[in-house]
């Protein structure tokens, strides 16, 4: 296969990097939106996610059988993928919602990317840009207002575990999408998430036993902000927008930028689904979330504005050419949904 020695760093790179993240972290961030009237009307929230994983793993079946050249190239990779980005994030979070404040597991989740910022300076030794540190820092910061952490400091330590458990598959999710590109048999990102939420469904299929639940409800009616609408509805938005284009999207966008950047634009994900709770739930924002949602935006806007390190800028890897182009709970959520 033919790669590109442009490098990713230059500003059309980088801007189209900028753009698939974006558009990453606001398609994941509709997927509690979606998910919550379905569990209203009565499945769990391990039945929703498995109809979310399952159901784009479906969708995503002729991209993964246009590259299934890629289970013989790097089968350790995709493994890991939908072992860590899929099925961990998923399991580690509702298990850690069982037991501690929704807001708080979101935050503590997001502990991700200054997690993943520490992981590639001192474990992988690279160089990190002040502005990725400074903003993942302002970025946290913002997030704590966004899901108001002071209003569930009573929890238990096996829930903060679990929700540590969710960070740290979330790291997994940045570093193994920024590992496909690289080394003598990079694989396209778009197989990447194909089979990755391919390997989660199975994961989550034996976890969440989705034949004892009713999925006759999706060909009933839902309650949205007082409005009733098909079921299908929300269904078909958090499976083709809140997942395959939310993943599709979020793995290209690490071929672009680093994967601390994306990992810090990837927090716009909680202000968009807070707002968007607010807009289509109508469940009302309050001073302490806007101006979260500003200091996150604002960490975002740091990351992404700030100068790669220099190791970053003599690595010129250019991400894998793609045919196809470029993935009761609180509504408030993350990919971990």
């Amino acid at each position: 296969m033919h790669r590109s020695t442009a490098s990713p760093t230059l500003p059309s790179g980088r801007t189209l990097g900028l753009g698939l993240a974006l558009v990453s972290a606001f398609a994941f961030g509709g997927s509690g939106t979606a998910a919550k009237p379905l569990i209203e009307a009565g499945l769990s929230p391990l039945h929703v996610v498995w109809l979310r994983v399952t159901g784009a793993a479906v969708a995503l079946l002729p991209i993964a059988y246009r590259h299934r050249d890629a289970v013989l190239r790097r089968p350790g990779l995709l493994i890991g993928f939908g072992l860590l980005a899929v099925a961990g994030v998923q399991a580690c979070y509702f298990a850690a919602i069982s037991r501690i404040p929704v807001g708080v597991a979101l935050l503590i989740e997001y502990l991700g990317p200054p997690l993943l910022i520490g992981y590639v300076k001192f474990v992988q030794r690279k160089p990190i840009s002040r502005g990725a540190a400074v903003g993942a820092g302002v970025a946290v910061a913002g997030l704590a207002c966004v899901v108001e952490v002071w209003n569930g400091l009573g929890f238990d330590a096996l829930g903060v575990l679990f929700a540590l458990g969710a960070a740290c598959c979330q790291v997994g999710y940045f570093l193994l999408a920024d590992a496909g590109r690289r080394g003598d048999r990079p694989v396209d990102p778009l197989a990447v998430s194909a089979y990755g939420l391919l390997i989660g469904a199975v994961l989550l299929t034996v976890l969440t036993r989705p034949w004892q639940a009713d999925w006759g409800l999706l060909g009933g009616s839902v309650v949205m902000n007082g409005h009733s609408l098909p079921a299908l509805i929300p269904a078909a938005w958090m499976v083709l927008i809140a997942t395959v284009l939310a993943y599709l999207t979020g793995v290209v966008s690490v071929g672009y930028l680093s994967p601390p950047i994306a990992g810090v634009v990837a927090n716009l994900e909680a202000v968009v689904a807070t707002v968007l709770a607010w807009v289509l739930l109508g469940e009302h924002l309050g001073l302490p979330q806007v101006a979260g949602g500003l200091l996150v935006l604002a960490g975002a806007f740091v990351a992404q504005t700030s100068r790669p390190a220099v190791a970053e800028a003599v690595e010129p890897v250019e991400p894998v050419a793609t045919a196809a182009g470029v993935s009761g709970r609180s509504s408030r959520t993350s990919r971990g949904d």
